[in-house]
């Protein structure tokens, strides 16, 4: 049983900062940033501006555009590192906001979050539980960055990107892995301090990466899961219409094209947005979307904390 995408959408907060307002906090330059990294702005929410507000703007626009009304979802995945509660789930919320009654998930994979919700609402619709299923992928890294460590801060962002999927005539092909207990600690966030007295432990909370590891495994990963999903449906990077990778670092994905080739098919938008983990890929794919002719054959892979890796072969 096949999988189609319907209905794209996206949101955005509406502050942006730009690499030179980046320099009344922390010694830093419009230059540093973006020869490193790609990036000239990145969007943060503010003031009174929540998460669930994306989230909900970018649902609805991809349900207006998969032509269906709320009530026909009977599933919602809502990938996040975390939204604007501990409890009750964003995606729980997300469902009062639309007004709908369905089977809810969170799933928390980092920048692989879009992609492990796709390969979870293949199951759900392969096993019959499911017809029409909305992902939401919303994400606040401003929340978890480090605003005095501008090897990182500059680096992300947030935004909100959305999918409305149903059952289709091609099957997206999959290849997913993490490696768990080996290199985790080159991106992390520990939890905050609580006030148990049962135990000592103190952090902050806060986003810690090593850069140099996360791009060469990023480098590496992007290779091995984009030519597992080529080798098992027997097709090249010629055959491939669009490659939607993980905006983490336009070094990476000029690192990607050098080894796969065609840099037409590599479509980037880090420069806007910054890095903004699983909302990545579908905010790319939101603004792909109208490029794209039924049938184009697609490639979307991402990478991040754990240290997991994704790709997914679809057809549009």
């Amino acid at each position: 049983m096949g999988l189609k995408i319907i209905g794209t959408g996206a949101a955005l907060p509406s502050k942006i900062v730009t690499n030179d307002d980046l320099t009344a906090y922390m010694e830093t330059s419009d230059e540093w940033i973006s020869q490193r990294t790609g990036i000239r702005q990145r969007r943060i929410l503010s003031g009174s501006e929540t998460l669930l507000e994306l989230g909900t703007t970018a649902a609805k626009q991809a349900i207006g555009e998969a032509g269906i009304i709320p009530d026909e979802i009977d599933l919602l995945i809502v990938s996040t590192l975390g939204g604007d509660y501990k409890t009750p789930s964003l995606s729980c919320l997300l469902a009062g906001e639309l007004g709908i009654d369905c089977v809810t998930l969170d799933i928390n994979m980092a920048c692989c979050g879009f992609l492990s919700a796709l390969n979870t609402v293949k199951a759900y619709i392969n096993a019959g539980m499911a017809k029409k299923a909305l992902i939401v992928s919303a994400e606040a890294l401003s929340r978890l960055a480090n605003w005095t460590e501008r090897s990182t801060c500059v680096l992300f962002g947030d935004a909100a990107a959305a999918a409305v999927l149903q059952e289709g005539d091609s099957d997206p092909i999959f290849s997913m892995q993490v490696t768990g207990k080996n290199g985790w600690e080159h991106l992390h966030a520990l939890r905050s301090t609580d006030n148990c007295p049962f135990n000592d432990f103190e952090d902050e909370g806060r986003l810690h990466m090593n850069g140099q590891d996360i791009y060469k495994f990023a480098v590496s990963s992007i290779t091995a899961r984009i030519n597992e999903v080529l080798d098992k449906c027997a097709l090249t990077i010629d055959d491939i219409d669009k490659v939607l990778l993980h905006q983490a670092n336009l070094r990476i994905i000029k690192g990607a094209v050098t080894r796969f080739g065609h840099p037409d098919k590599f479509p980037h938008n880090i420069e806007n947005y910054g890095n903004t983990s699983s909302a990545s890929v579908p905010l790319l794919l939101h603004e792909e979307a109208k490029n794209l002719r039924r049938g184009d054959k697609l490639i979307l892979c991402a990478f991040g904390a754990g240290l997991s890796s994704a790709a997914c072969l679809l057809e549009w």
